[in-house]
């Protein structure tokens, strides 16, 4: 049964489970009381914390204040709609906080379209520990449950505002540990019409106790949960972006647990997660021997390093006295305008070929070794500027589309034809990812291009 909708002044129920969090629990709380939209209820969830959340809530006589024994974030969602009276439903998680319109923009969304069971919208990304912002915005207009097999456009559940029938039909999936947001969306993407826009909702808070850096967890639940929508695919197109998304999730996670291995093994901690390495050999095999061959070397790089140390430190300082009182009188500079050029003493170049009949351009050693470095991230559709030789080379068999942007049409291989400063023709979000090599210190307008980038 759909619940009628007070079309006057409709309510908001904000939902903020919490479980240990009450550090950051004010600034959540506040953030809902500074709303532009002033119908509004707020239920706090208590998940059974054992630090200062109800005395926090204690401070906010208006909030509804609800304690369970400790069920986890799934359980404590649905027990917040349990107590639920509004329209329209938000959740905020305790350590991120709502922009001041959030719910005003949202509640305007969904009515405007009587059909649609949730909108969604931007958010910024805030990285506590180098007190960093990013704005998170994609454009997706349509076929939202194909564009959400292939991944989580959404991002930020705080961002996404509900009408409160949706719970009549649908819960959240207490087994899940990690994202069960990802499946509620796929759920009801399925059978109901969506509304997603760019606009600015919240602030989604990063730190170093996020459930979200269990990369190993996330992958697994994130596989998990696309696997649920496989007896739900129901043409071509749907089964390609779930295998689309299959390989996605494995290739995002895979490089975000080798990174996190790279940052222990330079860090020195050598007690690896033995799941973090058995999901990178099974997810990523080439990202598994990479991290190998570094674990590897790292130690040799360390023992050069400490006898360099060594040595220097060893080294008596008359030594250097005696290279500045000796050496560098009987081999003064020479004086200008007396410098022996020898092979530099021309005024043809030495070579006309960038230096590949000599071996090869000094450039090119240290971008291609660069792109080797990052090999994984050249995958899905590709765009490259000039020709696609770097595409083929590093991206092999990851490459699902190549394409090449070329200034004009003499070349024949060309999928594009503009200036990569102003290419409106080209469409937003096609690329997964664009290598652009040699190419940018030539373009004057280089502000337009790295915008193009952006926006490609």
């Amino acid at each position: 049964m759909v619940q009628p909708l007070n079309t006057i002044t409709p309510l908001v129920s904000v939902i903020i489970p919490c479980y240990n969090h009450g550090k950051y629990l004010s600034k959540a709380i506040q953030s809902v009381y500074s709303q532009s939209y002033p119908y509004f209820e707020l239920i706090v969830v208590d998940d059974g914390s054992s630090d200062n959340t109800k005395s926090v809530c204690s401070d906010y006589p208006k909030v509804n204040y609800v304690y369970q024994e400790n069920a986890g974030l799934s359980a404590a969602r649905n027990m917040g709609v349990k107590h639920a009276n509004g329209d329209y439903i938000v959740f905020l998680d305790a350590d991120d906080w709502l922009l001041d319109q959030a719910l005003e923009i949202n509640l305007n969304y969904l009515k405007s379209d009587v059909n649609a069971a949730f909108v969604s919208g931007g958010y910024e990304l805030y990285y506590e520990p180098e007190d960093k912002s990013w704005t998170i915005q994609q454009e997706v207009p349509e076929k939202h449950y194909c564009k959400l097999l292939e991944g989580n456009f959404i991002g930020m559940h705080a961002s996404v505002m509900y009408r409160h029938w949706v719970f009549e039909k649908f819960a959240y999936n207490v087994a899940l540990r990690f994202c069960e947001d990802y499946n509620l969306y796929l759920q009801i993407t399925r059978y109901f019409p969506m509304i997603h826009h760019t606009k600015l909702i919240a602030v989604y808070r990063k730190h170093n106790h996020n459930m979200s850096s269990n990369y190993t967890g996330m992958m697994h639940s994130a596989l998990l949960v696309l696997s649920y929508q496989k007896k739900n695919l129901k043409n071509t197109a749907e089964k390609k972006a779930y295998q689309k998304g299959m390989n996605y999730w494995k290739s995002y996670y895979s490089e975000k647990i080798f990174d996190n291995l790279l940052d222990q093994l330079y860090s020195k901690k050598s007690d690896y997660n033995p799941e973090d390495i058995k999901t990178l050999k099974s997810s990523n095999p080439l990202l598994y021997k990479k991290f190998k061959t570094k674990k590897r070397q790292y130690p040799i790089v360390q023992f050069k390093q400490k006898i360099k140390n060594r040595i220097k430190k060893r080294i008596p300082t008359s030594i250097f006295k005696l290279y500045q009182t000796t050496y560098k009188k009987s081999n003064p500079p020479p004086l200008i305008g007396k410098v022996n050029l020898g092979s530099l003493n021309r005024t043809s170049p030495i070579s006309t070929e960038f230096g590949y009949d000599r071996g090869g351009p000094l450039d090119r050693y240290y971008i291609e070794n660069f792109l080797d470095e990052n090999s994984s991230l050249i995958r899905g559709r590709v765009l490259e500027i000039g020709d696609n030789a770097y595409t083929l080379k590093y991206g092999g068999s990851n490459v699902t589309k190549s394409d090449i942007l070329h200034i004009d049409d003499s070349n024949e291989q060309a999928t594009f034809i503009g200036d990569l400063s102003n290419a409106p023709h080209i469409p937003s979000n096609s690329f997964d990812c664009i290598v652009l090599t040699q190419t940018l210190h030539l373009i004057y307008d280089f502000k337009g291009a790295i915008e193009t980038c952006y926006r490609l």
